[in-house]
């Protein structure tokens, strides 16, 4: 291969993202572009995630500027931006437990979205070290790999929720609270028969720990689905040789994942934080226990009128 034809193969995989890798799909695991011997190495999707990391809190800081009561064009989307977040989180999660979860659930959605995107940038994995064979330049080592597209990248996010979650229960519900959702009776006593009482109370503990084993699997189910989606959408590309309308597919399915693994985070607290509906039951009883207080004293009041 001439070094023009070189240059011309590298500068199409550049701006457009095409090169013979395209038809050779995604390696399953990240480039090790610096080995440390030991099973410690620094990957190139780890290299994604440190920088976009760095430009995502540059390009907050830069729209913010110097925060003040009238706001500056970039200070208002950032704001329009947390505004419609906290309408959309507020209601699931529930008010005692959103000071906790809120910080933790706006910077999930905003992390996984604008690595999911990464993706869709030209060169992202077209480019890097590579071995000539058959006529054709092969990427062996890209030098940049979406931070989703690596099951560890996945895994970590994961963990992470996964561990929030549980500080945030503890903290808001309490483990009796847990342990009762998990394995109580929600049956009413009083309107249930004796007899089947104690039996919908050894089927709620049988569910209850089928709960449990959900809970423990969580991690890897959010890790899998984003780094199949993601990953899937990384090998539609590359092998429809990044056709334009796949690329506006995967800015829906880059927005759509990073919905639902925040959404899910917040269904996971407000399942067990979320209970304003009996905290509204609870006033209404005192309501009611104030008119009836109120009615008591008016017959008190006209027998003694009499």
């Amino acid at each position: 291969m001439s070094r023009v034809t070189k240059l011309v193969t590298f500068i199409t995989a550049v701006l457009f993202g095409v090169s013979p890798l395209a038809a050779e799909g995604v390696a399953p695991s990240a480039a090790k572009l610096v080995d440390f011997g030991g099973g410690w190495a620094i990957t190139n999707s780890m290299i994604t995630g440190w920088t976009v990391s760095a430009l995502l809190v540059l390009l907050i800081l830069w729209l913010i500027g110097k925060p003040s009561v009238l706001p500056s064009k970039g200070q208002a989307v950032v704001e329009s931006l947390i505004e419609a977040l906290r309408g959309l989180f507020e209601p699931i999660v529930g008010k005692a437990a959103f000071p906790l979860a809120f910080p933790l659930l706006v910077t999930f959605f905003i992390f996984i979205l604008f690595h999911n995107w990464m993706g869709l940038i030209p060169g992202v994995g077209t480019v890097g070290w590579g071995v000539e064979a058959d006529g054709h330049f092969h990427i062996t080592r890209p030098f940049i790999r979406p931070h989703n597209a690596d099951f560890n990248g996945t895994i970590a996010l994961a963990l992470v929720s996964f561990g929030a979650w549980a500080i945030i229960v503890f903290k808001i519900a309490g483990p009796k609270t847990i342990v009762w959702d998990l394995f109580g009776n929600k049956a009413d006593k009083n309107e249930t028969p004796g007899w089947l009482y104690p039996v919908l109370a050894l089927v709620f503990i049988v569910v209850g720990f089928i709960e449990v084993f959900s809970i423990i699997i969580r991690p890897f189910t959010l890790s899998v689905r984003l780094f199949g989606n993601v990953f899937g959408g990384e090998n539609l590309l590359h092998g429809t040789t990044f056709f334009p309308i796949f690329y506006f597919m995967e800015l829906l399915v880059g927005l759509i994942q990073a919905l639902v693994f925040t959404l899910l985070t917040s269904v996971y607290i407000g399942l067990l934080c979320n209970h304003e509906g009996g905290d509204h039951a609870h006033g209404d009883h005192g309501h009611g226990e104030e008119a009836h207080d109120d009615t008591h004293g008016a017959k008190a009041g006209s027998s003694a009128h009499h």
